[in-house]
Order: structure tokens, then sequence, then C-alpha cells
């Protein structure tokens, strides 16, 4: 059964909905580490005192919506370097008119440098997306495949001559978990990361955002913000563990 848009716009739809499926082993039990003030665009909350007009923002995954990426540059003045290597999100891009702080690169992250083979997403009831494509086999029409260039957060920031990110914001269809684990080779972490995390796809499933996270917070992040579906998270680098040897 569907559920209205009336309910789901209702304050108490969103927190009993995610403590059922935390209840059912759908989602994962999380909370935030400390409290932060924080600034929302679109679906996506983050600490605006780490940006201004010097930062650099990267955006994984541009689909059809820039509405984060253009709130930013309005806001802050930073410079977003959006990427997504798909047909529809290239198209979508080209035909915008977009401000010269947004500098879009048809390039997909991944954990390793080469090719990524991404698949056009199919729903669970069978939908083939326009927009979406994904890393994961599983979630997706093996079929109907592309291979992109790809490349590590290392790798981009070398190539772009950038010696840091400010913050570094990701839905990219379940290619998170090699992008976050390449994290490691990156010697200025950015000082905050907003991810999507797909483990409602059948083929990942809960623990392997578990493991994400454990990973992350052994390079210093903790988490400062929670979307109502518990899958958005904000993490914030606050220490990193070989700093404090």
């Amino acid at each position: 059964m569907r559920t209205s848009g009336w309910m789901k716009r209702q304050p108490w739809f969103w927190p009993i909905k995610l403590f059922l499926k935390r209840i059912s082993g759908k989602e994962l039990w999380l909370r935030r580490d400390f409290e932060m003030t924080t600034t929302k665009i679109g679906e996506w909350a983050f600490v605006p005192e780490l940006l201004h007009g010097g930062s650099i923002v990267y955006s994984l995954g541009v689909g059809d919506s820039v509405e984060f990426d253009l709130g930013v540059i309005e806001r802050y003045g930073s410079t977003v370097y959006a990427f997504d290597p798909t047909p529809y999100a290239m198209e979508w891009v080209a035909a915008q008119t977009l401000p010269t702080e947004f500098v879009f690169k048809p390039w997909a992250a991944s954990g390793a440098d080469g090719s990524l083979r991404l698949y056009r997403r199919v729903s669970r009831r069978g939908k083939r997306a326009k927009v979406m494509w994904t890393a994961d086999a599983g979630a997706g029409d093996i079929e109907d495949h592309i291979d992109a260039p790809a490349y590590t957060i290392a790798t981009i920031m070398q190539q772009l001559e950038h010696e840091k990110i400010d913050l570094l914001k990701m839905d990219v269809e379940g290619a998170e978990y090699d992008v976050l684990d390449g994290l490691k080779n990156v010697q200025n972490l950015p000082k905050q990361l907003l991810v999507e995390f797909h483990h409602r796809f059948r083929s990942i499933g809960k623990q392997k955002t578990a493991t994400a996270i454990e990973k992350l917070r052994g390079l210093g992040y903790q988490i400062f913000w929670l979307s109502e579906t518990g899958r958005e998270i904000g993490f914030m680098q606050v220490t990193r563990d070989s700093d404090d040897a």
C-alpha cells in the first residue's frame, strides 16, 4: 500500500516510520554524536559556519537536480564541482543556465581509478529509471549499462589541483561505499561529508553501511545530522586516529 502525500507531510510520520523500520531490522540504530547549528538546502543539512567564498564543494551525483549546489553558491559564494557521468545528467546539465561557480565534470567517483560500470536503476516494482544509474548490479538492469571514467577522490583532487575539500556530498546509488573507503588515501580529508547510503538495496544490506560508518569513525568523523529516513547522514571530521598517536 502506498502512503499518501498528506500523511508524509505530518510531523509524526517519519519518526514513527523510522522507528518501525529500526525495530524490524531494516534500518540502523544511529544517533547524532553531537549537536551543531545546521542549515538545510533541499534534502541536505550542513554546518554553515564551515563554508565561505573560498570553499570548495564536491557534489557527486547530479541527476536532474542542482538545488543544493545552487543554494550553496548563492548563499556562500563557494565553488561547486559536480560529477555525474550518466547520459541523462550530462544532457540535462548542458541544457541549464548555470553560474560560473558551478563546474561540471562527466566523471564517476570510485574506490579506484579506471572505469566504473553503471546499470540503469530498476525499482522493486520493476520500473526502469529515467535518471538514476547504479554501480550495484543487483539494483539495476544488467543488460542496460554504461562504462564511465572513474577516479578516486584523491585523484580528482590532484587533477583539479585542490589541496582540500570543504564539503563532499554524495548520492551515487550504491557507489558510496567504495568512494568512502578511498578516503583513507586522502591527505586533507573533507571537513564535512553528506552521504546517502543505499543499504535498502537487497544486494547491499545495512551491515555494509554499518561497516562504512565505523571506517569513517576511524578517520575521525562523527555524526552531526540524520535525515528523517535515517539514510542521509552528515559527518564532520573532528580528529583522525593517526593524528592522536
